[in-house]
Parts: structure tokens; sequence; C-alpha cells
């Protein structure tokens, strides 16, 4: 039986099957998403989704979808469906009987006597999708037809039908190619077998994205529908369809399927899936390799490369990309300081370039050499800290107690703003930030004396311990058993948040195991989850428990109580430290619920955030980075623990 498979009774389903959405990627930046009945619900679904150079690199909606149309006796059955305000048509899932995403998705449809197997892959190395059709099963003579509907806008857009567009087809070899708009690649759609193309150009109006109305935006989009392609089709007979931005040799199609499919393994197990799941958010650009935080509309940042880089890569035992993608997001870390806008864009993230430090803690822990370490990014890890410790930017300062200060609001990665207002203060004394300052203070320290670098720790060796006095005296609350979220001029906050986690999880710590375990004790009380740790306890009056609604109604529970999977990463890694081998049965029970995670939302991956009231619902992307490497992380430490 496969492991990602589901029925007829549950595909006709529309409120079932519509919350089950699949992505497929490629190794040129494409990807493929949809429902499991290809409905799309959101403007980032489609069949063929590029990154268009014209256009800075961002992704762009080409193909959009594939109505097909079995005919039968000249009667017709349209096995599409698209939503419209007020009803769905045509109604193509009532023909779906199983769909499964083994190696790659595929639909079974029957229609009377008909047994239709439809399958998607997306070619490694090319702006390509291919789409098999199998005639499994047919009584009398069938003719197939296939109706492109093209978008041509990028993923954050809606289109709408208008002149501007150039609707004009040209013929190429068993197919037609199109370019809508200007600085825009054509679309070349062509099929392995020779079919007619019937050019019936039209706009179809209205088609509405059931997820966009729901998240209170703009939803509704026409789709440009040059005409079909029609042919006939034997019983045991494939025929392929191919849309890419070049034209490909018609009987090397069917070849190019099958050769894609040898590439691709078997999804069948949660080990499998997360596997799969994490080559899916690697991106070559040039000489560059980096992490697509998360499908479907993320593109890549600092702070969530550092933070998924070990899961995705170490985990996995792929030293390589590791280097590859570090090497890329390194190389710029100082710029984060820079008063220069056209060095360093939009805010400072004040904790980022202290996750580099971090990221490397992992690799030598993976088995990199310490004076290797030193060496090659001693120099720019020194400026850092330099920078932190000068106050180089105007977000942030290190006062005279060794601690850093947090100038401006939304600077933290607690920094949802509503109409440009951030909704969590987070100002002064930050905990999670000077926790992440003290281990890379000691990291650095730890590299240096391994180096012999006796100017470095001249200049830090007394800092530590100033830092670590100032801490505890800041942010400890005896009676309370837990720390601190942040201090500021006026006031301290106390609100339970698992900020305070990575006091205990990191490295380098200023707590002692008393300490630790009060504060763990606390977080399994509050914050944690089957689905990891929220981000506020419930016993606050500020706490949101569902996430949903208008932009501004999630902005405000984002942060208020919502549930993030990749904290439990940081949860296990701070649990097994403290009870080590008595630890890990409950790890490994917490762990084992995230497998229901690959059959909820993104089909064999794990979304970005999930309710933080029960049954904990997952929602925003439906396939995160960091959410997923996290989970590989836990289970490689399970795994490593088990065999000391």
């Amino acid at each position: 039986m496969n492991y990602l498979k589901f029925d007829k009774a549950q595909l006709v389903n529309t409120e079932y099957s519509l919350k089950k959405e699949f992505i497929r990627t490629n190794r040129a930046g494409s990807f493929a998403s949809s429902t499991i009945i290809n409905c799309n619900t959101r403007k980032y679904h489609g069949l063929l989704i590029c990154p268009i150079e014209k256009f800075g690199g961002e992704n762009h909606v080409l193909l959009s979808s594939l109505d097909e149309t079995i005919i039968q006796h000249e009667s017709p059955f349209n096995l599409g469906i698209h939503k419209f305000p007020g009803e769905y048509s045509p109604k193509g899932h009532k023909y779906v009987r199983e769909f499964e995403m083994d190696s790659f998705p595929s639909i079974t449809y029957r229609v009377g006597g008909v047994v239709l197997k439809k399958e998607f892959v997306l070619v490694e190395k090319e702006q390509r999708v291919l789409i098999r059709y199998t005639l499994l099963e047919a009584n009398s003579a069938t003719t197939i037809r296939l109706q492109p509907f093209l978008a041509f806008r990028n993923i954050h857009a809606l289109t709408k039908a208008n002149l501007d567009a150039n609707t004009r087809s040209e013929c190429i070899k068993n197919g037609v190619k199109l370019c809508l708009y200007k600085d825009f690649p054509y679309l070349n759609m062509q099929t392995s077998k020779k079919a007619e193309f019937v050019h019936v150009p039209d706009w179809y109006y209205n088609i509405e994205y059931k997820e966009e109305k729901k998240r209170g935006y703009e939803c509704h989009e026409d789709l440009f529908v040059p005409g079909y392609f029609e042919m006939l089709i034997e019983k045991g007979e494939t025929i392929t369809f191919s849309a890419g931005t070049k034209e490909i040799d018609p009987a090397k199609i069917e070849k190019q399927f099958t050769s894609e499919l040898k590439k691709r393994d078997k999804r069948d197990s949660f080990e499998s899936c997360l596997e799969h799941s994490a080559v899916q958010f690697f991106a070559k650009n040039g000489k560059e390799t980096g992490i697509i935080n998360g499908f479907p509309w993320f593109s890549t940042s600092e702070r969530n490369t550092y933070l998924s880089l070990p899961g995705l890569t170490l985990a996995r035992d792929d030293e390589k990309t590791f280097l590859d993608v570090f090497s890329t997001v390194f190389e710029r870390i100082c710029n984060r300081f820079s008063s220069n806008p056209d060095v360093n864009e939009g805010r400072f993230s004040v904790d980022v370039p202290l996750w580099a430090f971090w990221t490397l803690q992992k690799y030598i822990e993976f088995g990199a050499d310490k004076k290797e370490i030193w060496k090659k990014y001693g120099k720019k890890l020194i400026e850092v800290l330099q920078n932190y410790k000068h106050g180089s930017n105007l977000s942030i300062k290190m006062h005279d107690n060794g601690l850093l200060w947090v100038i401006e609001q939304g600077v933290t990665w607690m920094n949802v703003r509503n109409k440009g207002v951030c909704l969590n203060r987070r100002m002064g004394y930050v905990v999670e930030l000077n926790a992440l300052w003290y281990n890379a203070v000691r990291f650095a320290l730890d590299l240096a004396k391994e180096a012999k670098d006796t100017s470095f720790i001249a200049d830090w060796e007394a800092l530590p311990e100033e830092i670590e006095e100032s801490f505890l005296a800041t942010f400890w609350n005896k009676e309370k058993g837990y720390l601190s979220d942040y201090v500021d001029d006026t006031h301290q906050s106390w609100a339970v948040r698992p900020n305070q986690l990575f006091a205990v999880s990191l490295p380098y710590s200023c707590l002692k195991k008393k300490k630790k375990k009060a504060i763990l004790d606390v977080i399994e009380k509050e914050l944690l989850t089957s689905k990891g740790l929220r981000t506020l306890s419930p016993k606050n009056h500020e706490y949101l428990g569902v996430f949903g609604g208008s932009e501004e109604k999630r902005n405000l529970a984002f942060h208020q109580g919502s549930v993030f999977p990749w904290l439990f990463g940081h949860y296990a890694e701070a649990y097994l430290t403290l009870y080590k081998k008595g630890g890990e049965a409950t790890i490994d029970r917490l762990l084992d619920g995230f497998e229901d995670c690959l059959h909820e939302h993104g089909l064999g991956t794990i979304s970005e955030i999930y309710d933080g009231n029960p049954p904990h619902r997952p929602n925003e992307a439906t396939s995160y980075a960091l959410s997923v490497a996290e989970i590989i992380r836990v289970k490689k430490m399970l795994l490593q623990k088990s065999d000391k």
C-alpha cells in the first residue's frame, strides 16, 4: 500500500480534499503545486511556476492548470474542476477514484467504462512540466481533449482579462507556443502524439481561489485559454503533454518522462518523505546555493538559512551542500551592520549573525576541525563580535554590563507588524539575543584557544563571566522559576514564551542544571504541544489559540500562541542534554506525533505553523524548510544517542 494515498470516498468530499496540497520542485527553480483533486485554491498554485530572469528571478505562474475531457460516443466528460463564485464548474472531482504520491503525484479517473491515469513530473534541470495520460480501460473509441489555462503573472499577483495580452499562438512541432506579455519566455505546449490543436481563444472569468478569500485577499482571477488539443487514445496507450520555456522534439517527450521517473525514489515512510522534502528547499543560482524558506510563497532569508542548514544537510550527512550554502550566506554576514542601504536592505535583524556561530557549532559536532574553522571563518567571526560590542548598527549596542540592548522594535524573530506597527514590543535586553551573544563569545574563545590566537583571547576572555552575571541578574526570577522575555526602560515581560529555551539549548549557557530543569518544566506545562511549541502560554490574556481570518487577525495570532514545529528541535536538544538516556523515550514519543503532519496539509512535508489550540490545525506555508529541518535533526539526535 502506498504511503501517501487517498481514495474515492475522501476525494469526492471537497471540504476534505481541498485541504490536501502537493508541492513538487526541480533544480531549475520551478515548482508545481495544487490540491489532490487539481482544483487550485491559492494564487500560488499552478502546474508550471518558474523564476524569470527578466523579473529579478521572481517566480511566475505560466501554466495554471490543464483540464482533460474524455469523449465517447460524442459525449464529453470534463475531468477538470474550478471554483467560481457560488459554484464549482466543471465538477471533475466526482470522477476521481484515487490520488497517490509515491514517487510523483498521480490521479486515476473513472468515467463509465473508461479508466484514465494522469501522472505529473517536473524535469530536473529545465523549466518544464510533463503530464502523462494512460488509458487503462475503455470499451469503445475514446478521444482525449487537453485545455490549458494560462496566467503569465507573478505568484503574488492575480491577472485580469486585458487588451495588452498577446493572445496569438504560433504553431510548433506537435503543438503551439504563446507569450502573453513582453519579457516573458514563450510557453511551448506540445504532445508526444500528434494532435489537432483547435484555436478557440477565450478568457475564463472570475476563477476563485478559496484560500485567498479565506485569508482576506483578492481572490478572483481571469485566465486565458488559447484553445485545446484533441486526439484519439487507445486502451493501453500513453500520451504525454509537455509545457516548457523551450521547445522539445516530440519524439523525446515520452523518453524524457521515463528518464525523470527513474531519478525519483519512493515516498513510502516518515523518513523518506522528510528526505525528499529536505532536498526541495535547495536552490542554485549560478555558483551560489541557497535555501528557500518554504512553499508556495517564500524566498530566502539569512536567519532561516542558518537555522535550517544543519538539519537539511548535516543531519542527512550532506557536508558538501552545507559548505556550499554556508559559504554563500556567510560571505554577506557583516553586511548586516552596514549603514549603507545599498548593502544592508531593510531592518537589522539583531539575532541573525549570531545564529551563524550556532551553525558552525553544529558543523564541529558533525566532525569539522576547530582550527580549520577558525582559520577559514575566524576573521569574519571576530568582525561580527566587534560590531556588536561597539554598536556598529543603530538597532543595537552593548552596555557596560556586557549585555546587548535592542534600541528599536521589530528586529527580533518575533517581528510581525500590522500596518507598520510592531505587534511585539521586545526592546531593551532581549532574552534569546543575549543567550546567543554569550554562546557566540564563548564559542569564539574556544576556537581561538584551539588555534592559539592569544590576541583575541586577551581582548575577550573577561567578557563571558560579566555577561553571565548580568544575564542572571536581569532575566532570572527565582519565585517564577523561569526567564523574563525582555527587559526595557519601563517594563519587564514575564510572558511565558519559547525564547528563553535558547538559554537552555545552546551549547554554551549562563544557566546551571537546576535552572535549566525549571525552565523546561514551565515550557512543558504551558508551551509544548504535539506539533511543537506555542509562542505564548494559554494562561496569558493575550493568547490567541486559533490562527485565521483577515491578514490583521492572522498577524495578531502569529506570535501570540501559534505553534512552531521548528522550536521542537531546540526543546529536544535541551531535554536530551539535560536528561540524557532517560529523556530519549519522551522525545521519541513526541517525534512520532509529527508523522501525522505529512498527511494533513502539504503532503509528505511539514507546515509552517499550527493552531495553539487542539487539534492544532496546520496553517500558512504548506511546506516549511525550518520545520522539516528540525524534525530531521531530532531524528538524527536520537539515532546518535542510541548508537552510543
